[in-house]
């Protein structure tokens, strides 16, 4: 790449170089068959992703969005006015929202600073008689260690949903089996959205989960509740996955190993090159937990000091960065019913000051990390 032309934070042009003439078949295939909606190519994709996730026939089903996903799992469980939910302030601003749109109240957790992940410790301290749901965010592609608390929470009879929006593919080893994200608890949900590390060309979603019972019913509340055509068991919503999306999803499915694994090799070379240009006192790499499978959706840096002048420096050589996020879920205008306030979640409020997302996508080069450090060196020297 020029030095003159500006690295942006996600370039999703130089994987689907790789993946052109079966993506323009695929969708020839399906315009040519004018089945638009579900169908056999949304149900080959779910067929090929229970088969990855080892999951049992019809344990995945396709939904219209990660956000559909996260309240068709919850609308599953029956989420109700009064109820609540364990779950993250420094995370996508969906999370919350599913839990608020059924009437239920959030209640946010502190993270963990190493792994920017629920503290599992404090969000066993938060559960009463009205806890329906733990909700952990496998953020960034960082898997939460469900199993260090599994047992407890079923003993309460609480439900895990787990926001895997961000981290299909990734996996934590336990007691030497591998376990991935979204298949741990009761319900997995995941993002399709074309940012993702597995993305379509526009919205898309999925909920998984062991439980037929849980799946026979996701499935029917997709369709507005429908049990047979135009015959209605419950109201649900209309969040069906497109044929499109399915057929284009399926082929990059197949690479999907490939690309997390470049993602790992580029985040280890981005740790090296802090290492090199003498940068750790200036800039945290991101941890990864023990025993974890990281598959870095996005890669998040800790600037100590000057993160704000940093980001604008990089912009002005060219270089495109993030914050991921800004604003805690706690301290969000919308939520401000909820009563949280500036102190109740120190860790996740330090990091919304200090969190830089750098470039990371298959098909990035060394070159463009060595470079992009290099201003970063030449910032802080």
């Amino acid at each position: 790449m020029s030095e003159n032309k500006k690295l942006p934070i996600l370039d999703l042009s130089r994987s689907f170089k790789e993946i052109h003439s079966e993506v323009s078949e695929a969708v020839e295939r399906v315009l040519s068959s004018q089945a638009f909606i579900l169908g056999p190519e949304v149900r080959n994709f779910e067929k090929h992703v229970e088969s990855y996730l080892e999951l049992q026939e019809n344990g995945a089903i396709g939904c219209a969005s990660g956000s559909d996903a996260l309240l068709l799992a919850l609308m599953a469980l029956d989420l109700k006015p009064g109820d609540e939910v364990i779950t993250t302030p420094f995370t996508f601003f969906a999370t919350a929202s599913a839990v608020t749109r059924l009437g239920a109240r959030p209640v946010f957790v502190d993270v963990d600073l190493e792994t920017y992940n629920i503290d599992l410790d404090q969000a066993l301290s938060k559960i009463n008689s009205k806890t329906k749901v733990f909700l952990p965010v496998h953020l960034f592609g960082q898997t939460v260690p469900i199993e260090k608390i599994y047992d407890e929470l079923k003993s309460r009879n609480i439900k895990i949903v787990e926001d895997a929006a961000q981290s299909f593919g990734a996996w934590r080893k336990v007691n030497d089996k591998i376990l991935r994200d979204g298949v741990m608890g009761d319900i997995g949900c995941y993002s399709f959205f074309p940012t993702k590390n597995l993305g379509g060309c526009g919205d898309g979603g999925m909920v998984v989960t062991r439980d037929e019972n849980l799946a026979a019913r996701l499935r029917r509340l997709r369709v507005h509740g429908e049990g047979s055509t135009y015959y209605h068991e419950e109201v649900g919503l209309n969040s069906r996955l497109d044929a499109i999306q399915a057929a284009i999803l399926d082929i990059k499915l197949k690479y999907l190993e490939k690309w997390n694994k470049q993602r790992r090799e580029l985040a280890a070379n981005y740790k090296n090159l802090f290492d090199n240009y003498d940068l750790n006192d200036f800039i945290k790499a991101p941890v990864e937990l023990e025993n974890n499978y990281h598959i870095y959706h996005q890669y998040v840096v800790r600037v100590s000091e000057r993160r704000d002048g940093l980001m604008k420096f990089l912009e002005e050589n060219n270089f495109t960065t993030r914050v991921y996020y800004p604003l805690c879920l706690h301290l969000q205008h919308c939520f401000e019913f909820l009563g949280g306030k500036p102190g109740d979640c120190p860790n996740a409020e330090k990091l919304t000051q200090e969190v830089l997302a750098l470039p990371i996508f298959p098909g990035l080069m060394s070159d463009e990390q060595e470079r992009l450090v290099g201003k970063i060196k030449e910032f802080f020297k």
